[in-house]
């Protein structure tokens, strides 16, 4: 049976990372002003817990927008290998020149996985990063003009 509409898919992963929010033009008091602790040199942890949501129609021979286990392996490849236990301020290479905020790491990770799905029959709709359990922020991805 063809269900007719556009179906939402979310998976979610998780990560553990360290960072610091830091900017080198500013100086440590005025980055303290800015970050407050999260400015400490040494920088601090968090376990964040990403949700990705893709949006697409069934396909007609899987009666699927996608199966769950290619949303696995593309996400573990493109999110969990690369940032799981590093230092996004020093490990991860394509955070080079990025401050580690919650809002930049979305950006990143969007175009991320939005490049890796192009031309799959599903496209991305939704990220949502937790830092903790009280904080998190959400991306729809950047507005048409």
């Amino acid at each position: 049976m063809t269900q007719g509409g556009t179906i939402y898919i979310t998976r979610q992963v998780e990560f553990s990372a360290a960072h610091r929010l830091y900017r080198e033009d500013l100086s440590a008091t005025q980055n303290f002003e800015l970050f407050g602790d999260c400015s400490n040199p040494y920088g601090h942890g968090h376990n964040y817990l990403l949700e990705i949501t893709f949006k697409g129609q069934t396909s007609s021979e899987t009666q699927m927008v996608v199966h769950f286990a290619e949303l696995k392996r593309i996400l573990n490849e493109l999110v969990v290998a690369p940032l799981d236990h590093r230092h996004l301020n020093h490990d991860v290479p394509f955070l080079t020149d990025v401050l580690p905020t919650a809002e930049n790491l979305v950006f990143v990770l969007w175009h991320r996985i939005s490049d890796a799905i192009r031309d799959k029959g599903y496209t991305l709709y939704k990220l949502r990063l937790n830092s903790t359990a009280r904080n998190w922020v959400e991306y729809f991805g950047p507005e048409e003009t």
